[in-house]
C-alpha cells in the first residue's frame, strides 16, 4: 500500500515541513490511521508517494521506509487526505484492479492493474487509464480547519477502534477525581498529581506514556496527551484537545492539534487552532476562534492567495513549525503563521504572516536564516536532537521562498 500526498499547498504551513499524511488529527496521524485500517500487510514498510522537496529528509529520519519507489501490480495508492469514515474505507477496501475511486475530481484511491513507476505525473496518467468509480462528496480534507473539525469525532473513534478493550484499571494518588474511568486509558509511567481532576463524562481520555499531569489540572474528554508530555498545573483542557509527544501545557486550551515538541506553559488561551512542531507560545497570549458577529470565518489559503471561507463559526489560528510568539501577544481569528515567525508585541496578529517573519505584526521584516538555525539548533539541543543536514536545506529553500519542485 502507497500513501500519496495532492494539493499539499491547501495545508499550508504545515505541509512544508511534512507530508499531509504525518498530520496529526485524534489520537493518531492520518497516515497510522490508514496503514491500520486499509494495509493488507501490517508488517511491510511504510511507502510513501510525497514533494521531491520532503523525500531527503524523510529518508533521513525513516531510513527503513520506501520514498517515492515504484509501485508493484495489486498495490493499492490511497490519498492521505481521506476521511476514514467506516463507508469512506469500505468503498476504498472494493476497489478492484484497474479502478479508481473519485470524489469531486479528486483522485481518493487507486488499485493497480500492472506495475507504475514513481513520476510527478504517474498519477494523473494511471486514472485517465483506469475505471473511474465515483464517490460520495467530500471524502477528502480540504485544508486545516477540516482536521481542527474532525479531532474531536476521531479521539472517539481511535479510542473505541485501539483503546476500548485495553486493560484500563489504574490507580491514583489521593486527590485525584476520575469521571467515568471506563473511557480513561493511561499508559506506563504516567503520574497524576493531587488536584488532578480527568472527565470522560462525555468522552474519552488517553493519557499516553510517561506523561506528567501537575497539581489542580483539569482534563475533559475526548483530549489525548501525547508520550513524555507535561499538563502544567492549573492547566485547564477542554474537548477536542490533541497532544503530540515532548509538550509542555499550560493555561486554557480548547479543541487544539498540538503536533509535537511545542510549548505553550503559561496563562493564556488557544483556541480551536492547529499548532506544529518546536513552536513556542510567550506567557499571556490568547487567540480568538470566534468573531464578534459569529459569522463563519474565513482564513489565508496559500493556493489561493487569499482569505476564503473555512466552512466553520470557529476557528482561532494555524502556527507553521519553529515559530515562537513573545508575551502579552493576541491573535486574531482565522490567521494564518508560516514556519519560523519571530513575533512578538502588541499589534494585533492577523491575517497572514509570512515564514522567516521577524518583529510586531505591524513591523515585520525578514528573519535572516543564519540567525534562524542557530535558535533552532539550540532549541533541538535542549531536547537531545540536532537539526540534521537535510532539515537545514529544506529550510533554506523556504526561506528563499522555493515552494515546491
Amino acid at each position: 500500500m502507497i500513501i500519496f500526498d495532492d494539493n499539499p499547498s491547501a495545508f499550508y504551513p504545515l505541509s512544508l515541513t511534512r507530508s499531509i499524511g504525518d498530520l496529526r488529527c485524534g489520537i493518531l496521524k492520518l497516515r497510522q490511521r490508514l496503514q491500520s485500517l486499509l494495509s493488507d500487510d501490517k508488517d511491510e514498510p511504510e511507502h510513501l508517494w510525497l514533494e521531491g522537496r520532503l523525500a531527503d529528509i524523510y529518508s533521513e529520519r525513516h531510513p527503513q521506509w520506501l520514498i517515492n519507489q515504484d509501485a508493484q501490480v495489486g498495490e493499492l495508492l490511497v490519498n492521505s487526505r481521506l476521511i476514514p469514515s467506516p463507508e469512506n474505507i469500505k468503498q476504498v477496501k472494493q476497489l478492484k484492479p484497474g479502478q479508481s475511486l473519485i470524489s469531486e475530481a479528486a483522485l481518493v484511491a487507486l488499485r493497480l492493474n500492472t506495475a507504475l513507476p514513481f513520476t510527478p505525473q504517474s498519477l494523473k496518467e494511471m486514472q485517465r487509464a483506469s475505471e473511474e468509480i465515483p464517490g460520495e462528496s467530500q471524502m477528502l480534507f480540504r485544508h486545516i480547519p477540516d482536521l481542527i473539525n474532525a479531532v474531536e469525532g476521531l479521539i472517539r473513534q481511535d479510542f473505541e477502534m485501539y483503546f476500548y478493550d485495553q486493560d484500563s484499571s489504574f490507580e491514583t494518588e489521593p486527590g485525584v477525581t476520575v469521571l467515568n474511568p471506563y473511557s480513561v486509558w493511561l499508559g506506563d509511567g504516567v503520574q497524576l498529581k493531587p488536584g488532578v481532576v480527568l472527565d470522560a463524562s462525555e468522552g474519552p481520555i488517553v493519557i499516553d506514556e510517561d506523561v506528567l499531569v501537575m497539581p489542580n489540572a483539569v482534563i475533559i474528554g475526548p483530549a489525548y496527551i501525547g508520550k513524555n508530555s507535561i499538563i502544567k498545573i492549573a492547566a485547564k483542557i477542554y474537548p477536542g484537545t490533541s497532544i503530540g509527544p515532548v509538550c509542555k501545557i499550560g493555561g486554557e486550551v480548547e479543541n487544539c492539534i498540538f503536533q509535537a515538541y511545542s510549548n505553550k506553559q503559561h496563562d493564556g488561551f488557544l483556541g480551536h487552532s492547529f499548532v506544529g512542531e518546536w513552536v513556542n507560545i510567550g506567557a499571556d497570549t490568547n487567540n480568538s476562534d470566534l468573531k464578534n458577529t459569529y459569522d463563519e470565518v474565513s482564513f489565508y489559503s496559500y493556493p489561493a492567495g487569499r482569505k476564503i471561507d473555512s466552512g466553520t463559526m470557529f476557528m482561532g489560528c494555524v502556527i507553521g513549525d519553529h515559530t515562537k510568539l513573545g508575551i502579552n501577544c493576541s491573535i486574531n481569528t482565522g490567521t494564518v503563521i508560516g514556519v519560523a515567525a519571530n513575533l512578538w508585541g502588541n499589534p494585533l496578529i492577523d491575517g497572514f504572516i509570512p515564514d522567516f517573519s521577524w518583529g510586531m505584526a505591524n513591523d515585520l521584516r525578514p528573519y535572516r536564516t543564519p540567525a534562524f538555525m542557530h535558535t533552532a539548533q539550540h532549541v533541538k539541543q535542549r531536547r537531545k536532537l540536532n537539526l540534521s543536514a537535510a532539515e537545514k536545506e529544506l529550510y533554506s529553500r523556504i526561506a528563499k521562498l522555493d515552494y515546491g519542485d
